[in-house]
């Protein structure tokens, strides 16, 4: 529908993210933080994906941090370096209006932190499977220990 000239158009919402807010897109901090995860995950530190990009680390820093937008072209230069499909990137992406529980948000912080990733690609490079099993319960006595002192 045509307005007339006469007519004022209603003033459009602040956004609430983006360029000029301060405010990182949620969906670019998410992103971002898929690509430090796989990036640790490899024990790739950020000067070598950087390098592979064609970039500096200071630039792969603002991506992985949101700050920064990664296009397609670029999303797809990382999904390759990394050996990911793009959708990698998207993956456990939540709805902005999902309500995610305390411990649901304290378990994916504690997903994304950098020790327990390394935790994560060191135990996989134990070759030995029998001697990984024995890590795990070795884990687990250990939590169970801590668990039973904190009760």
């Amino acid at each position: 529908m045509k307005r007339s000239s006469s007519q004022l158009e209603e003033p459009r919402p602040a956004p609430k993210y983006g360029r000029g807010t301060g405010v990182p897109n949620p969906i670019d901090v998410h992103v971002g933080a898929r690509i430090r995860m796989r990036r640790l995950l490899l024990g790739m530190n950020q000067e070598t994906l950087a390098n592979a990009l064609g970039l500096t680390f200071q630039q792969v820093q603002k991506y992985e941090g949101g700050a920064n937008r990664v296009s397609a072209s670029r999303l797809s230069a990382m999904a390759e370096i990394l050996g990911v499909p793009i959708s990698y990137f998207f993956g456990d992406l939540q709805q902005e209006d999902a309500d995610v529980s305390p411990e649901d948000k304290l378990w994916r912080e504690q997903l994304q932190r950098p020790e327990t990733i390394e935790f994560i690609r060191l135990f996989y490079a134990i070759s030995d499977q029998k001697v990984r099993y024995q890590f795990l319960e070795m884990a687990k006595t250990v939590a169970a220990t801590f668990e039973a002192k904190a009760e």
